[in-house]
């Protein structure tokens, strides 16, 4: 099953997804949703739109979509056949077809119709997920051929744990996804303290960038936790096989702290703070990957 075919094929569509979440997140910072009217699938009722800067952008991220719905397809059909000896590889192919037709119609939604803030910032979450699968698929055919060494196992806690922390990162995520969509990205003003304090007054627009802020500050401490609990396993093997992906994901937790503090002080040049979400949202996608790996790892070699 494992051909080269098959390999460029599964690293195609996750590169891709890639892409389509930058493409979606390139969308919504430059206010482009609206670029091809109320069609779709056209664009302006036309095939080819009229060349203007948000209908080119808008149809980028349409186009960039349909070719890597294509592979998404492509890669499911060619895990189909080997759906039960490779059950795993077949959930993270489905995984990533379901995940991009459900973003796929969410985004068609949101152009025909005026959508909320909150389910606008979970398409970009199910964009999210989507990815994931599709790294999970790539993570996967990289350890097909080296031993599963079932002697590593983790116990119950610390994959209970780890999940915790994954739904935590995805709740982090989804908050700063709706803070773009409600443009309320200037609540705050200043870094580390929001408008001069610590505890800031609370006004619409104040309160949920504040609460981003507390909930980020939480999720360092959890990676900083999760480190240490890893680091203090007694069991070499298990000791190794998170302490990597752990110190990866507390260097992304740090970088998207330190790039949410680029957006604030990029918040009034427009160019700046392109680039700064941009780099926001890669490390949100990173982290967010790097977490899924780990708890789904961590419940697959718990002690049973």
């Amino acid at each position: 099953m494992i051909s080269t075919s098959y390999r460029i094929l599964a690293w195609s569509s996750f590169v891709g997804m890639f892409f389509v979440l930058v493409a979606g997140a390139i969308v919504t910072q430059t206010g482009s949703g609206r670029g091809c009217g109320s069609d779709w699938p056209l664009c302006n009722g036309r095939f080819i739109p009229a060349y203007t800067l948000e209908s080119l952008i808008e149809y980028s991220h349409r186009l960039i979509t349909g070719i890597v719905g294509l592979l998404v397809v492509c890669t499911f059909f060619s895990t189909w056949p080997y759906r039960k000896p490779y059950r795993e590889a077949f959930v993270y192919a489905s995984g990533t077809l379901i995940f991009t037709i459900i973003q796929a119609l969410m985004g068609a939604a949101a152009v025909k119709w005026t959508q909320q803030p909150a389910v606008m910032a979970l398409h970009f979450g199910i964009s999210l997920l989507a990815v994931a699968a599709s790294m999970l698929l790539v993570v996967w055919i990289h350890r097909f051929n080296k031993p599963s060494n079932p002697s590593v196992q983790s116990s119950t806690g610390i994959s209970l744990f780890a999940w915790f922390i994954w739904l935590f990162c995805y709740g982090v995520v989804y908050l700063g996804a709706f803070i773009r969509h409600m443009k309320v990205e200037g609540g705050c003003s200043g870094w580390p303290l929001c408008n001069g304090r610590v505890i800031p007054v609370l006004t619409h627009a104040t309160e949920v960038v504040f609460a981003h802020r507390l909930a980020a500050i939480f999720l360092l401490v959890l990676m900083i936790a999760w480190l240490i609990i890893i680091r203090r396993i007694e069991a070499p093997r298990e000791r190794a096989a998170f302490t990597m992906a752990a110190v990866f994901s507390l260097l992304c937790t740090v970088g998207q702290i330190l790039s949410g503090a680029w957006l604030t002080y990029a918040f009034r040049n427009v160019n700046e703070m392109f680039f700064a979400s941009l780099l926001h949202n890669t490390l949100a996608t990173l982290l967010f990957s790097l977490l899924t790996d780990t708890a789904i790892r961590s419940w697959k070699y718990r002690k049973k």
